[in-house]
């Protein structure tokens, strides 16, 4: 199996006529060994769930006999359109991306549709358009376990600030939706102050000095991405709030992805909880999808045999929830939701290699 790195190439406007030619030029979509030639999309590269992501793909690829044509579109949804032109013009029998502005990506999946090149998104869903299928944990859950684990350490009282991600994300929104709803319904006199960050780990870490600065009692953090880890703690320590869990200055911190570092942070006692975002079945099934869609395999809702669930999110659309677990340094249950311990060999963050 071949990995080939595409860099980003400026196509400029590309009629549907000069595709198709260039489409006929491209190749079999095989390599000389046979290998379905398929097109990933690397959205960023810039932390560490993603540089994870980006190691397991390449694995997994090899296990499901496919050959690889890679790109990165750096969190920039026209460098991804462009790069869905490289896919075309390469010959790809199919596409994986996870685009992070799932508002903006319609008109590339119209695309690449219109050269019959099945699509499959991982980590987001598209706002609107058909994909063969979503790769997906349920982000919905991820916000709503962060609330059980905070409410029950803050007693159901007190303030919290959650970092939110973009809310042109999907998974901004329903990681916000999730806790809100959550606070609402189980903790109503926790304070929720949310704080839009657009995924960018400076933001976030200048938005919870400011929160924290006009609310010094906040006793509880939710970030929704692993990128705010650092600045979260740097902010903590400046405050004088990096303290254990025993100490009544600690300030309760939850992130989101499962990273070595998180891991390594709630063993230490710096963080308290994750929500362990499956990178690694992220690459295994996107890739597994897509070489099912080519062989022209169909699916339905319903359990896998993976441990999941399969959804109809609408018309056209059905998305494969994986399982996101909760993480603790105990492995207790929090609100009715049950915890993995941070050595838990099962967690892909402790099995990088």
């Amino acid at each position: 199996m071949k990995t080939t790195c595409l860099r980003y190439v400026c196509l400029g406007v590309v009629t549907a006529l000069t595709v198709t030619a260039l489409s006929a030029c491209g190749g079999s979509g095989a390599d000389s060994d046979g290998a379905p030639v398929v097109g990933v999309d690397y959205p960023r590269s810039d932390t560490d769930f993603w540089q994870s992501y980006i190691k397991y793909t390449p694995r997994f690829a090899k296990e499901l006999g496919l050959e690889l044509k890679t790109t990165n579109s750096r969190n920039d949804v026209d460098k991804l359109a462009s790069n869905a032109q490289v896919f075309i013009i390469h010959g790809v029998k199919g596409v994986a991306m996870a685009p992070q502005n799932t508002a903006a990506i319609a008109p590339v999946l119209q695309q690449l549709a219109a050269q019959k090149i099945p699509v499959v998104t991982l980590d987001t869903r598209p706002d609107t358009g058909d994909v063969y299928m979503v790769v997906r944990a349920d982000n919905r859950a991820y916000g709503e376990k962060a609330c059980r684990f905070l409410g029950t350490k803050l007693g159901g009282e007190g303030k919290v600030v959650m970092l939110e991600g973009d809310l042109a994300s999907i998974n901004g929104r329903d990681r916000t939706e999730g806790f809100n709803a959550c606070m609402k319904h189980n903790y109503p006199k926790i304070k929720v102050f949310g704080e839009a960050t657009n995924w960018d780990g400076a933001v976030a870490a200048e938005k919870l000095q400011t929160a924290l600065t006009a609310h010094p009692d906040i006793k509880g953090v939710y970030m929704q991405s692993s990128l705010a880890l650092s600045g979260t703690l740097q902010v903590l320590k400046q405050q004088g709030l990096l303290v254990g869990p025993k100490d009544k200055k600690h300030v309760f911190v939850v992130s989101n992805d499962g990273i070595p570092r998180e891991l390594k942070g709630i063993a230490e006692g710096k963080i308290d909880a994750t929500v362990s975002q499956p990178a690694d079945l992220y690459a295994k099934y996107a890739l597994q999808y897509l070489k099912a869609a080519i062989e022209g395999k169909t699916f339905k809702p319903g359990r896998t045999d993976h441990n999941s669930t399969v959804v109809k999110v609408r018309d056209g659309l059905l998305e494969d929830q994986l399982s996101a677990p909760l993480v603790t340094a105990d492995g207790g249950t929090y609100g009715g939701v049950a915890s993995l311990k941070s050595d838990d060999t099962s967690l892909w963050g402790n099995n990088l290699g």
